[in-house]
Parts: structure tokens; sequence; C-alpha cells
């Protein structure tokens, strides 16, 4: 049940049709699990934290560096040199005491795949990498989880929602990973932030009960043009993860 301050906290979301208090405490009841928290996972685990989910799973590797600053807003300056995961928890607790936060200093691989997956009931894949995000597919998929993918390059981005049963998986989408894909790209911040709440949003209306939900579709970000075009997307008979 929610608490009087729970009330005063997110009084002005209650007030959007088909959410109220019904939606909030969904949202207080969820755990979601976001890799990793860069320039993408950031804005998505601070909108969460925001519209106050009640358990954030945060799982990226590695130390902080002066080139993950212009994107990476759940960092500071003083983090440098120190675990990602661990300034982003830092700015979360600090914003919004109310929700627990658990931090893996690691990337999703086969050995941890599972058992991250297991602790939450939704994933957001913002890893630039699509071995990562084959992998919390593949996981999602068998342990039928709901899943948002969520991706950028430059100006253009994408997100993905994916039930399993009900929609077509990334594999589905991409078989295997884009030949042109890379680790580094272009990126400004902004649009990291653009395409992290329309992904947000989805998983927020999926939780919540509210809403119009994309199921079946993948959203088009074009930060360039200042526009979203959604395409509707089918589950290929022949997938190797959820035919």
């Amino acid at each position: 049940m929610l608490t009087e301050e729970d009330r005063a906290l997110y009084d002005w979301q209650l007030d959007v049709p088909g959410f109220g208090e019904d939606g909030q405490e969904r949202l207080r009841n969820t755990t979601a699990l976001v890799s990793r928290i860069g320039g993408l996972g950031g804005p998505v685990a601070f909108a969460l934290a925001a519209a106050g989910i009640g358990k954030l799973i945060l799982v990226h590797a590695g130390n902080l560096r002066k080139d993950d600053l212009n994107r990476q807003i759940l960092m500071r300056w003083e983090g440098l040199g120190k675990p990602r995961v661990q300034s982003a928890a830092e700015t979360l607790s600090a914003f919004n005491p109310r929700i627990e936060i658990e931090v893996h200093d690691e990337n999703f691989k086969e050995e941890n795949a599972a058992d991250l997956v297991k602790g939450a009931d939704l994933i957001f894949s913002c890893a630039p990498l699509f071995e990562e995000r084959f992998l919390m597919n593949r996981e999602c998929v068998r342990q039928d989880k709901p899943m948002i993918d969520c991706a950028m390059y430059n100006l253009d981005g994408h997100v993905l929602p994916i039930l399993p049963g009900q929609t077509p998986c990334l594999a589905c989408m991409f078989p295997e990973s884009p030949p042109h894909w890379k680790r580094r790209f272009p990126v400004i911040g902004a649009v990291s932030a653009l395409v992290a709440n329309v992904g947000v949003m989805e998983g927020l209306k999926l939780t919540a009960g509210f809403g119009t939900s994309n199921l079946g579709k993948m959203m088009l970000i074009d930060a360039d043009r200042s526009s979203i075009n959604k395409i509707d997307v089918k589950r290929r008979a022949d997938c190797q993860v959820c035919a």
C-alpha cells in the first residue's frame, strides 16, 4: 500500500488517466534491471527512480573516464577512476532514497546472464554491444520476462518492447550482429536521453497497465528531423530464440 509520503512524492503522476494509486503500487513492487548505465542506461535508471520503481539492479563493468561525462548523467567528476555503478548508486540514492539499489560491477556474460535476469521483473537492454543484448534477449525469452531494447547511433535511435510469447524478440529483428556495428560511435548526450525516455515510457506502461503500448512495433527516433516513426515487426518462424 502507498504511504502518505508516497502520495506526496508522486502526487502529480497519480493524476495521469489510467495510472493512479494502483499503477504507483505496481511500480513500487517492481524490480527493474538496467544494463548498461551509460549514456542510454543512465537516463533510463534516473527516470525509473523518479517514477518510483521499487528496486533497481544496475549492471555495468569498469571505471569512469573523462570521455564518459558528456552523456552519462548519473556520473560525477569526482567519480573519475572509480566504478561507474558506485557513482550511479550514489546519485540515485541521493535523488530518491526510498528505492532499493543493487549494483554489479560486471557486464552481461554467459556466466551471469540467467541469474541477473532471474532477479528482475523488467529488463532494460541498453548495452552498446549486440553480444550482451542477445544474451539479455535470450534469457528474457527463457524466463518469460519483458524487455525493452534501447539503442542509438549518432542522431538516430530505436526502442523495441519485447513481451515473450506475444511479440518478436530481438533475434527476430537481428539474427546476427550487424556487420557495421562497433563499440565506439558518435553520440550526443541529449540523443541518448531522448531514446532512453521513450524506452522508459514503454516499460512504465507495460508494468503499470496504462496508456497505449507499442508492442509489436519498433519506434525509430530521428533526432535530426525531430521525428518518431513506428514500423510493424513480425515474429520469425525460424527464430533461433523465440520460435
